[in-house]
């Protein structure tokens, strides 16, 4: 059974085998029943997953468009119910022009014309909305807003007919108060009623062309009319097209009426805004730079140039900076040159501001002070404001007229003299011409005895100035007739004389009957041009602007002013062809003043003629008491290396260089000092003090022949120069720089002589021109020979 068992077993599987395959064949028909099924469900299923999808990337766009821009969602206004409106947030809903005005009139609002932002008006533009001021019979609209619209660019507006626009920005605007409108006329203490009244706006400019930045300056002003002065006011106001947004820069005022304007102050490249606020003869700019801010809705700011404090910790520019606050503006702007050029041209960026400020100023003192005033005080006014101290004294001590009319203006100063004497004393204690106009101020404002008391209490001041200053004081009194000019001070002159054939008698004042004008025997007429005389008080040099005679007896005021009442004579000095001085006494005859020449008409024997013009100086003619001359004795240059070997050495550096650039010598490098020492070794000169400064300079005295051998070729032949020319001369200061020079291309310039001048304490040089003769003396302030 066992083995029947074990063969039956593979017949019973080979007879399952088909029934296995059957199975396999029934299942496979509903299997694909199935999957037809799934596929349809799936895709609907997709389906509503894509449109949800959609739908919310649809919602969040929208969403993300209404929290960043709402208007661009307006649209869903026109199928969303009116409970539904979305909220467009703080912008109101696009408008035309036409729209946006009449909402402003039924707000009792005036719309001015609109103003450009950009080259297109239709995208943008700034509206100035104005309104009715109460109780007003005159003037009366106020600008009380700007607003900034810009073009929708909505679908749904932009499809119209007519421009739509959405208010961008607004600026509430108020007028700046009274108290600053007219704070530059008080003084400081002056009390005002009413200073918290806010002044309309009334009108709206765009400022034009070579405005900085990228955005849109304008200037809202007023007008107020304060006594008689008409001022303008207003405020700066910037769009800053970035941020789209109005801010408010600064308030201004201007007393004079000038309205704010944008100018190239600084060398910065970008222009300043400049507000004028002069009051008669008193310069005042406010000058502002702009600036960066930190700030994203106010990246800029306008900043001031001020001077309140120094941009260059030096005590010269310090200084500088201190008497130009006081209002001298052009002697602190020459001094800051000065700095300047000591620092090879090169000064920080704020300490060049401030001396483009000072220099502004300087500009506008400089031309009222150049002027021809009809007026003897607005003329010293304008000298007193520019620093010209000397020639408003001039202008005072011109006539008895102008000293009284020059009294009232002391008298109503209100320390803008006084602050600039003040300021220039403190810089300089010891100028005269300082000291005499502090000493005025004083004698008018607080009487002569303090005036007095003052001036002896400067340990400085020598007789003869105090003598100077006590007599202007004198002036004030109407004592300037008996003491102007003492008649019996000698006569001092010195000019330029020529013989002269024919005289006529109405051409010249005289103190005498014109009959007297006649010639003895063996005489001839002289014609002297004056360059300078003393009038006894002090030494006056051509031309004479300010010399001024009275209308009755102008030739008695001439000889009493030129000492020659007392000593009529003056010699008359011709040199000869061998060198040889000859001098001739003439007799002064008459005076004449043409222009800002004065002549003298003298007569006296005939001098000899001048053979050769060139090589001889022209004839001088000179009073008997006008100059001393000083002569100090020469050495060589020899003698002066073996006393100063080191400052030979430089002295002679500095001397080639200048005969290199007068192109006397050829240009290249300079010789060593062995070969300059060797060919200029026998040249003369002299060592004394003509600055007063207790230390010598050197006068080196040059000859044609010498200047010859400096040429002469290296192959030993000297180069021939036909052309004949006269001595020159080079002075050299204790520090061996060039402080005057012949060889200046004009040949006809020669140092004559060195004389002593008197009631004066420097040394003076006796220059001869091409025309005429100067006296010049060493000017400590501008450190040169004037």
């Amino acid at each position: 059974m066992a083995n029947r068992s074990r063969k039956l077993t593979p017949k019973a599987s080979k007879q399952n085998q088909p029934h296995a395959g059957m199975v396999k064949r029934i299942a496979r028909k509903p299997q694909k029943k199935l999957k037809r099924g799934s596929w349809l469900s799936s895709t609907l299923a997709i389906a509503i997953l894509l449109s949800s999808a959609s739908l919310i990337m649809a919602f969040a766009w929208i969403s993300v468009l209404f929290i960043f821009n709402p208007d661009q969602v307006s649209w869903l206004n026109r199928i969303l119910p009116a409970w539904a409106q979305i909220p467009l947030g703080n912008h109101e809903r696009p408008q035309t022009l036409k729209q946006i005005q009449l909402d402003l009139s039924k707000k009792n609002q005036i719309f001015a014309e609109t103003l450009l932002l950009h080259q297109d008006a239709k995208n943008s533009f700034l509206l100035p909305v104005f309104q009715q001021r109460a109780n007003c019979e005159f003037d009366c609209e106020e600008l009380v807003e700007l607003r900034v619209y810009q073009r929708s660019e909505e679908l749904e507006f932009k499809s119209q007919s007519e421009n739509y626009y959405y208010l961008a920005a607004q600026l509430p605007v108020t007028g700046p108060e009274e108290s600053f409108v007219i704070s530059p006329l008080l003084d400081g203490t002056s009390e005002l009623q009413d200073i918290n009244i806010s002044l309309p706006l009334t009108e709206v400019q765009r400022f034009e062309g070579g405005t900085p930045l990228s955005g849109v300056w304008f200037n809202l002003r007023g007008q107020r009319q304060q006594g008689s002065s008409a001022f303008a006011y207003g405020h700066i106001v910037y769009y800053n097209p970035e941020r789209t947004n109005l801010l408010q820069m600064l308030s201004w005022t201007s007393p004079n009426g000038q309205l704010p304007k944008w100018q190239q102050v600084t060398s910065d490249g970008t222009k300043e805004l400049v507000i004028d606020q002069t009051i008669g003869l008193e310069p005042h700019l406010q000058v502002y730079q702009v600036k960066p801010l930190k700030l994203f809705l106010k990246p800029i700011q306008l900043e001031a140039i001020t001077l309140q404090s120094a941009a260059l910790k030096d005590s010269a520019y310090q200084n500088a900076l201190s008497i130009a606050r006081s209002g001298l503006w052009t002697p602190a702007f020459e001094w800051l040159k000065f700095i300047k050029k000591q620092r090879k041209g090169v000064l920080p960026k704020a300490a060049q501001a401030q001396m483009d400020l000072i220099r502004l100023h300087s500009q506008l003192t400089k031309t009222q002070a150049q002027k021809n005033w009809a007026s003897p005080s607005q003329e010293v006014l304008a000298d007193l404001i520019d620093g010209r101290w000397g020639k408003a004294l001039q202008v005072f001590e011109a006539s008895p007229h102008n000293a009284q009319e020059i009294v009232t203006l002391l008298k109503a100063d209100e320390k803008r003299l006084w602050n600039r004497t003040v300021a220039a004393l403190r810089v300089n204690p010891n100028r005269l011409e300082v000291q005499a106009w502090f000493a005025l101020i004083l004698a008018v404002q607080q009487g002569e005895g303090h005036a007095n008391s003052w001036l002896k209490a400067q340990p400085k001041i020598t007789k003869d100035d105090l003598a100077y200053i006590q007599d202007l004081l004198a002036r004030l009194n109407g004592e300037g007739a008996k003491s102007q000019i003492s008649s019996t001070h000698p006569s001092e002159i010195v000019g330029t004389v020529q013989p002269i054939t024919q005289v006529t008698s109405t051409e010249w004042l005289q103190p005498n009957s014109p009959a007297d004008l006649k010639l003895m025997d063996n005489q001839v007429w002289y014609q002297v041009e004056v360059s300078a005389f003393h009038n006894g008080k002090r030494w006056l040099n051509s031309p004479f602007e300010n010399l001024n005679p009275p209308k009755t007896s102008p030739a008695k005021f001439f000889w009493e002013t030129l000492g020659i009442s007392s000593d009529p004579e003056i010699q008359i000095v011709v040199w000869l062809p061998n060198g040889e001085q000859k001098i001739t006494i003439a007799t002064i005859k008459a005076v004449q003043l043409r222009g800002k020449v004065l002549r003298l008409l003298a007569a006296g024997p005939k001098i000899p003629e001048n053979q050769n013009d060139v090589l001889q100086p022209k004839p001088l003619a000179l009073t008997n008491t006008a100059l001393e001359w000083v002569q100090p004795s020469p050495i060589t240059l020899q003698e002066l290396h073996q006393r100063n070997p080191q400052g030979v050495k430089v002295m002679l550096s500095s001397v080639w260089q200048s005969l290199q650039q007068s192109s006397e010598v050829p240009a290249g490098a300079i010789p060593s000092f062995e070969l300059m020492q060797e060919k200029l070794g026998d040249w003369p000169v002299q060592v004394i003090d003509l600055t007063n400064n207790a230390q010598p300079e050197i006068i080196l005295t040059i000859s044609a022949d010498a200047i010859a051998l400096l040429n002469q070729s290296t192959d030993g032949i000297q180069e021939q120069n036909t052309e004949q020319r006269r001595d020159r001369t080079i002075i050299l200061s204790d520090s061996n720089e060039v402080i005057y020079t012949d060889f200046t291309g004009n040949y006809l310039q020669r140092l004559s002589a060195i004389a002593k001048l008197s009631g004066v304490q420097s040394l003076a040089l006796l220059v001869e021109n091409a025309h005429n003769y100067s006296l010049r003396r060493w000017s400590e302030k501008n450190q040169r020979f004037e």
